[in-house]
């Protein structure tokens, strides 16, 4: 039906799909586990069979339009999957594959990207011109609107998480002193084990634990929390955003660590203007939600 459009958010690990109308209204969901394949035939016929599956259950015909978003670095204009670590992918043309597939139209794109459009479409970003939504978990990324318009060159822009803050970590991308290796849910995680001998699963705990006086906690989440805010003065001096949508794990536990990285700010900057900081809206529903604005944006049924 014109009017519908299947929305899915692919991880490395899970798919969370649905069917949504033209007003995000949700009538069926799915989550399955990501089918793989270097080529991205797997993964194509499994959302082919998701996309099925959600029109049995809503009792509609097939959607108008597919979108689906994936994490790594996504060129959207040429709808080619440049790189996905989580994917196993490089250089794969997802985009004209599934939808030579489905025979439907298809939008792809990055899924912090997707969750971004999202955030200042529905979310917590609503009604700026110059946004960025910063998320905050395995790794680090951000989506950037500027002038009303979200800026992505080819799925290269936004990478926040590779800022250099100034630490001497070696971070996966293979340089040195990226925000991502220090203040990411897995790098809090990953130090506390290195400080503690006790292993966590994400960052969590490891607040938990610092709320509690634990001084290696303390430590590993203070040097979080320093990076962000070296992180975000950049993202500041070089685009100036009157507002950043701050989410993911970390800020789950946004009472502890917003006010330290909204005082660092204030204390740091000098002629760079202080951004609004609002806490994400959506959770880990906004790269689902991004990923059926933009098949509803394939069809100019935008809301």
């Amino acid at each position: 039906m014109a009017d519908l459009v299947a929305a899915l958010d692919v991880g490395g690990t899970t798919v969370k799909a649905a069917l949504l109308d033209g007003d995000l209204n949700v009538l069926a969901t799915q989550r399955v586990t990501t089918a793989r394949s270097a080529d991205g035939t797997a993964l194509a016929e499994q959302v082919a069979e998701v996309v099925s599956v959600l029109a049995e259950q809503a009792g509609t015909g097939a959607p108008g339009a597919v979108g689906v978003v994936v994490p790594g670095i996504v060129d959207e204009q040429a709808r080619v999957a440049r790189f996905s670590a989580n994917l196993d992918w490089r250089d794969v043309p997802f985009g004209d594959l599934l939808e030579s597939r489905l025979g439907l139209p298809v939008a792809f794109g990055h899924d912090v990207s997707a969750g971004g459009l999202a955030e200042f479409r529905v979310g917590a970003g609503q009604g700026c011109a110059d946004a960025a939504f910063i998320a905050v978990g395995t790794g680090i990324a951000a989506a950037l609107m500027l002038d009303g318009r979200l800026y992505r060159a080819h799925g290269l822009a936004g990478e926040v998480g590779h800022i250099d803050v100034g630490h001497r970590i070696v971070c996966g991308c293979g340089a040195t002193g990226c925000l991502e290796a220090i203040s990411s849910a897995a790098a809090i995680a990953r130090r506390y084990t290195e400080h503690t001998g006790r292993a966590v699963d994400g960052a969590q705990p490891v607040v938990d634990a610092a709320r509690h006086g634990d001084e290696a906690a303390v430590a590993v989440v203070s040097d979080a929390l320093d990076g962000l805010g070296h992180g975000i003065r950049t993202l500041l001096t070089l685009l100036a955003p009157e507002v950043v949508v701050l989410g993911g794990g970390l800020f789950t536990a946004a009472d502890y660590v917003l006010e330290p990285v909204r005082d660092w700010l204030s204390s740091a900057l000098t002629f760079q203007r202080m951004p609004e900081l609002r806490l994400a809206k959506l959770g880990d529903e906004a790269g689902r939600l991004g990923a059926g604005l933009l098949a509803l944006d394939l069809l100019g049924t935008r809301r």
